[in-house]
């Protein structure tokens, strides 16, 4: 429990004596207490009393939700609680519209999970390379096998329709665990076909596990903080990726050393065991809903499919060749490699966290529309020039390019009904996975007849060019729009209104 003081003077007793309205949303308990409705707090008191000099003296007393990443986010709380509030007034770190306890939870559980995630599914891409040396494999292998563990993905589809059937929360658990056991035995492949089966798994459960927490977070988060939630859960997503790369240089201790990288998987579970204890069910889901199906939905399932394929065809083959370019075209060794993808990554969290926010503030369409396309600009151009130049275009695109994440990720969970929302997700995974093999064989195939990785990638941005022109021209604006009110089909008749025996109308 954190308790702060301060002495008010007299021009801020005035404010003190209403509810605040920022970082937490207060309602009045007595004539000088306040206590929270909205905000990441377990508990919340703030209170107000006279000292001996007559002076009005301000108390809070909180706890932060559990796993809420206190670690990170104590300090920024209790300096934003000491200052003078401003009317629905919040600093940039925090979400537009504040969550309460519960959905604060499930997005910091979410959010350690989406770190397991974010390790795993980054394994094979970063470690490939080192494995092909030791399986003698050439960049045509490489690209069938990366092409390969996207089968994963038809898994993936199997587990989140399962989450509509059972519940978001077992299931994301289970994927999870499996993910980081079969990831570890992984490391034991005795040549690059067995190591491609068993990272097949791998990616379908991190596959169907990045589609639950998506999920999750879009059915915990208020109206106003949907796509800053996803902007949070991609971070950690992504610093799930950064301790792989962290790991690499174990790569370079023996010509398999990569197995070692492998192996680092298993200390990720008791990171899972943690936020599976504090991980709800999602109140959506635990919520009276309609069942339904794909008939009626198919304008918007066709939307985001065509738009998951064309954006797969360059993102896959850009993030999953680069190393390969970065040790054949640039000579870098396993350590430049992590050196080179902290430094122009780390940046992308800034895009992530405006992104979020300009998305739930102004509206998804044009951020998502600018972060495809001068992303891809400039992810072309810096392989392409290579040299110096690809350090700071790299760190551009990072940043840019991640506001396209929270923008247009939240799409998925929030265009469809709960009953749907896994099943309708996972096809459209399937969807992406096919841009995916299709631009990586594409790129490994023009990369070596071309001699270079550069005019293949300036082949493929034609995908999410198009698919800019698609975000602004047909996609619907659902920022401040309630699930429910973007999905009818939850918003079930009132008790007694149907009568017995007859099933909930639907549409």
């Amino acid at each position: 429990m954190t308790t702060l003081t301060r002495t008010l003077g007299p021009e801020d007793e005035e404010l003190a004596r209403q509810p605040r309205d920022d970082l937490v949303a207060e309602v009045a308990d007595g004539a000088e207490r306040f206590t929270a409705r909205g905000g990441p707090f377990s508990s919340y008191e703030r209170s107000l009393s006279t000292n001996a000099e007559g002076t009005t003296v301000e108390t809070i007393h909180y706890e932060l939700a559990p796993v809420v990443w206190s670690w990170l986010l104590g300090h920024p709380y209790r300096m934003a609680l000491t200052r003078r509030p401003r009317h629905g007034h919040r600093p940039w770190w925090s979400p537009p519209e504040a969550p309460d306890a519960r959905g604060s939870t499930a997005l910091g559980a979410i959010c350690y999970l989406g770190l397991v995630f974010g390790f795993i599914g980054t394994l094979l891409t970063q470690t490939i390379t080192f494995a092909a040396d030791e399986f003698d494999a050439s960049k045509t292998d490489q690209s069938a096998v990366l092409s390969l563990v996207r089968i994963g993905v038809l898994g993936a589809l199997v587990v989140t329709t399962l989450a509509d059937r059972r519940g978001r929360r077992r299931v994301v658990v289970a994927c999870a665990v499996t993910g980081c056991v079969v990831a570890a035995l992984s490391g034991l492949a005795p040549d690059l076909i067995t190591l491609g089966v068993a990272q097949t798994v791998v990616r379908g459960c991190a596959t169907a596990g990045g589609v639950l927490v998506a999920i999750v977070a879009a059915e915990e988060m208020p109206s106003g903080s949907r796509a800053f939630g996803l902007s949070l859960l991609a971070a950690a997503g992504a610093f799930g990726a950064g301790l792989c790369l962290m790991a690499l240089p174990l790569a370079d201790t023996g010509i398999g050393g990569w197995r070692l990288v492998m192996g680092v998987a298993l200390l990720l579970l008791p990171v899972i065991a943690m936020a599976a204890r504090h991980l709800p069910e999602s109140r959506r889901y635990d919520a009276a809903h309609a069942e339904v199906g794909m008939a009626g939905h198919g304008s918007r399932f066709w939307l985001l499919a065509a738009s998951a394929l064309l954006l797969a065809l360059f993102t896959a083959p850009a993030s999953q060749l680069l190393n390969e370019f970065l040790r054949d075209e640039e000579s870098f060794s396993a350590l430049q490699i992590t050196v080179f993808s902290i430094l122009t990554n780390t940046p992308g969290g800034i895009g992530l966290v405006i992104g979020g926010r300009m998305a739930d503030t102004r509206g998804r369409r044009g951020v998502g529309a600018f972060g495809v396309a001068v992303g891809t600009c400039l992810t072309v151009a810096m392989v392409l020039l290579g040299g110096w130049p690809m350090w700071g275009l790299s760190m551009a695109a990072a940043v840019i390019g991640a506001m396209v994440v929270p923008a247009l990720g939240v799409y998925g969970p929030e265009l469809f009904p709960t009953s749907l929302r896994g099943r309708a997700n996972g096809i459209i995974a399937i969807l992406g996975v096919t841009g995916s093999v299709t631009g990586l064989l594409v790129a490994g195939w023009l990369s070596e007849e071309w001699g270079g990785l550069g005019p293949a990638l300036a082949v493929l941005a034609a995908g999410p060019l198009l698919m800019a022109l698609l975000v602004l021209v047909a996609y619907p604006e659902t920022a401040h729009r309630e699930l429910e009110e973007l999905n009818p089909e939850d918003r079930l008749p009132p008790p007694g209104a149907i009568p017995s025996g007859e099933q909930a109308p639907v549409g």
